[in-house]
């Protein structure tokens, strides 16, 4: 098993490195820095930091005044509440608006396990990549995180940023280690190369997709792992290539998107509606079901709902399948 990272340690150290190199970032919080460890920058900073309380429409509303001062607002709370108690400030004055404002997600997926499922963010991607402007990113590991979210900062407009409170597996290394290609904003990363099929994964699936792969190695079949990590907008990199015709759906002709989310509406449904315009091919949603969670241990969790190793195996065996009786 890959090493486990902390990602709430990573994230508070990239606040802070953020904060030095730039005067104009400053980090919003509804009560919760020290669950996604914002306060590192608070103690850094504490002249830009403004904790609003649990009020995630008012966090979200004084981001906006300052994105519109000219500050570059970094909000917290966990990935639920943004997208839900706050999801008409976030629609109508940040997106609508156009503001500069960065959705800082944390807990997000069902990585609050114990918290139980009014905690668990689980159809937060489907809501928030339908308002018009939003950019939405899963990040894979801590690495990955702490790149991407450098990149946010230089950006300009609004990006939902949803990330895990586990220890989650290295994908891309640690420490100074990464990977071949830089880990870029709206661009797809391969990680596992193939050719018999597309695993398309996102967040802390994209570990659980690489160990399917090797599974499925073992018994000939070879699949690419495509880490998802902006989800909207899709990418050319992605199945969902916007042109000529998706790459990796066209190379290995079936796709399996595994995602720590709903199957209705996230990473697999946006690869399908794409797919189903510009380059027909067998998808398999590998994810939750249709259905609320629980309570538990985060791992077992995963395993529970739809997020198994075991479980994309055997959706890249029905995708297999349907490839097959398609050609």
């Amino acid at each position: 098993m890959a090493e486990l990272i902390n990602t709430r340690v990573a994230y508070g150290k990239a606040l802070v490195e953020l904060g030095r190199c730039n005067p104009d970032v400053v980090v919003l919080s509804a009560d919760v820095s020290n669950s996604d460890y914002s306060f590192m920058f608070a103690d850094e900073f504490p002249d830009r930091f403004i904790n609003t309380g649990i009020a995630e429409q008012s966090l979200v509303d004084c981001a906006v005044g300052l994105a519109l001062a000219g500050k570059i607002p970094f909000v917290n709370t966990f990935g639920v509440f943004l997208a839900t108690r706050a999801v008409e400030m976030i629609r109508t004055h940040v997106c609508y608006g156009r503001a500069n404002v960065k959705l800082m997600a944390a807990y997000g997926g069902v990585s609050p396990s114990f918290e139980g499922p009014t905690h668990h963010a689980t159809e937060d991607i489907a809501i928030l990549r339908t308002f018009p402007g939003m950019r939405v990113v899963v990040p894979a590991d801590p690495y990955a995180q702490t790149e991407l979210l450098q990149q946010v900062a230089a950006s300009d407009g609004p990006v939902y940023f949803r990330m895990n409170r586990n220890e989650v597996p290295a994908v891309y290394g640690t420490g100074d280690a990464g990977p071949a290609e830089a880990v870029e904003l709206g661009r797809a990363q391969v990680v596992r190369p193939g050719n018999h099929l597309t695993i398309a994964a996102t967040g802390v699936m994209v570990a659980r997709a690489v160990a399917a792969a090797e599974q499925l190695a073992g018994e000939g079949v070879q699949c690419r792992v495509i880490d998802v990590h902006t989800i909207k907008p899709l990418a050319a990199d992605t199945p969902a290539a916007a042109a000529p015709a998706p790459r990796a759906a066209r190379d290995t002709g079936a796709v399996v998107t595994a995602e720590e989310h709903n199957v209705l509406g996230g990473l697999g449904g946006a690869v399908t509606e794409v797919l189903a315009e510009r380059c027909p091919v067998p998808v398999v949603r590998t994810g939750i079901a249709d259905r609320f969670t629980e309570s538990g241990p985060y791992f077992d969790l995963l395993d529970r709902h739809g997020c198994s190793v075991a479980d994309v195996v055997a959706g890249a065996r029905r995708a297999l399948a349907l490839k097959t009786r398609a050609g």
